[in-house]
């Protein structure tokens, strides 16, 4: 965790979606204070303590947070909706404003591409995908089977690959850089989160059903 404490009307970020539970204070261009744990399952029982954890450390209490900005997804379905509700809760008892980000702009902001393809592992052979330029998606995310993806990304013209579901694509996609990132940094959701529109409600993004399984199959 590390923390500093520097002046402006605080947000706090919360990020459940992949295979960590973050959350931050910011403060203008400043993390005043961040925590990151690796972790695939577990993040219910882990957000609440980490977020007073940080909040302490940022010096502020609950009632002086302006805006609670939390990643929708996509991801882990029980993780992003462990962060949503949360993030409401939140809101409820404070009167925050909220904001929605979204991972896979999260994942973009860090790779320092021109081109650069954001991809999340959605099981099953697929993932989603979705394209950056400059910054600036081309179109909206998509979920695609590996190979669908491979070839549309070739022919995109796609110079660097990142986020979880990067390793999926590599071996087709030889002449692209892999920029290696389980999940998007502080620093990235702090930039999005300045960003962000506040929002009415935010709800968690779904590219595709959840897994159901019937008892017995």
């Amino acid at each position: 965790m590390q923390g500093d404490r520097r002046g402006g009307a605080p947000t706090l970020i919360i990020d459940t979606c992949l295979a960590a539970c973050q959350t931050a204070v910011v403060r203008g261009d400043a993390t005043v204070a961040s925590a990151s744990e690796p972790m695939e399952r577990g993040h219910q029982e882990r957000l609440a303590p980490m977020v007073a954890e940080v909040v302490a450390a940022a010096g502020v209490s609950f009632a002086e947070i302006a805006r609670i900005a939390v990643t929708v997804g996509p991801g882990s379905f029980t993780g992003l909706r462990v962060g949503v509700a949360f993030a409401k809760g939140l809101r409820l008892a404070t009167g925050a404003a909220l904001a929605a980000l979204e991972v896979l702009p999260a994942l973009a902001e860090d790779a320092g591409h021109d081109c650069v393809a954001a991809a999340v592992d959605a099981r099953q052979g697929r993932v989603h995908v979705q394209v950056f330029e400059a910054g600036s998606p081309l179109g909206p995310p998509a979920t695609l089977s590996i190979d669908e993806a491979a070839a549309w990304l070739g022919a995109q013209g796609c110079l660097a690959l990142t986020g979880p579901g990067a390793p999926l694509l590599a071996p087709h996609l030889t002449a692209a850089r892999l920029v290696l990132a389980p999940c998007p940094s502080i620093g990235a959701l702090a930039a999005l989160a300045r960003r962000a529109p506040d929002a009415a409600d935010v709800r968690p993004l779904y590219l595709r059903a959840p897994d159901i399984r019937t008892k017995g199959a």
